[in-house]
């Protein structure tokens, strides 16, 4: 298992990359911290090399890194891009949550 991103998630970091004049090997940085409404909040960032000991995978044309810890809850997980007239932003599709905010941004494991 790994990380997925859909299409329209695949769209939008490639457009992100592109306003932000980001190199082709930059990497997405997919990680969770302690907080959120729920226990852990997912985290998106950009890095131009892995750190030691971080899982390293690719999805469809997308580089995507993320520390052995935030790994363990977020392996199997499916990010999507979702806009609306209810919101923008990345929505995030986790088999390990038990449960997770009303917002989509927090989970619990």
């Amino acid at each position: 298992m790994a990380i997925e991103l859909t299409e329209r998630a695949v769209e939008e970091i490639k457009s992100f990359f592109k306003q932000h004049d980001l190199p082709p090997e930059t990497f997405l940085r997919v990680a969770i911290k302690g907080g959120g409404c729920a226990g852990f909040e997912y985290l998106l960032d950009t890095t131009d090399k892995p750190a030691e000991g971080d899982e390293v995978m690719e999805c469809k044309g997308v580089k995507l890194v993320c520390d052995p810890k935030s790994y363990m809850y977020v392996n199997g997980m499916t990010i999507d891009w979702c806009d609306s007239m209810m919101g923008r932003g990345f929505r995030f599709s986790n088999p390990t949550a038990t449960s997770t905010c009303g917002c989509g941004k927090s989970f619990c494991a």
